[in-house]
């Protein structure tokens, strides 16, 4: 199953961008024995709508482009369900076990992510309670997605 992440807004040179690639990079190298491949990371700029509904319309318009056929999709939103790291792996590797071929996670701007996409998730997830920067969450699932790959594979990074 292949793995892509969305973002609303780019992320800018730094120790953020530098921790995210390297857990991408563990991820892009140990998913493959797991039957997980990272596809990309897809970033796109934030509407410049006047009203927020409209920016995240316009915004959940170009998720929707860049959505694969029959692919399922993943929120991250504060509104949505929060699971433990092994619930996270188990219920990535049913999808994978199930024989889907694409998942998009999804990581909306600051005015959050249209009732539209919503509707349409297979999942909404949430990081905790707290209000983060996007470029934590950025951080913080994409350690969750390595994380995951260890859980599945039965590697020790992932002690309980």
């Amino acid at each position: 199953m292949r793995l892509s992440l969305f973002a609303v807004g780019r992320l800018k040179a730094g120790p953020e961008k530098e921790l995210v690639a390297r857990y991408l990079d563990r991820l892009t190298k140990a998913g493959p024995a797991t039957g997980l491949e990272f596809a990309r990371v897809i970033e796109v700029a934030e509407s410049r709508a006047s009203n927020a509904e409209t920016r995240k319309r316009e915004e959940a318009a170009m998720l929707e482009k860049a959505l694969p056929d029959g692919a399922l999709l993943m929120l991250l939103d504060e509104r949505g369900k929060a699971l433990d790291s092994e619930a996270f792996a188990g219920q990535i590797g049913t999808w994978r076990d199930q024989g889907k071929r694409d998942l998009m996670i999804a990581i909306g701007g600051a005015d959050g992510l249209d009732p539209a996409l919503h509707a349409r998730a297979d999942a909404v997830l949430n990081l905790g309670r707290m209000t983060w920067p996007h470029q934590i969450v950025r951080i913080l699932i994409a350690e969750q997605l390595y994380r995951a790959v260890t859980i599945l594979s039965g590697h020790p990074y992932h002690r309980v």
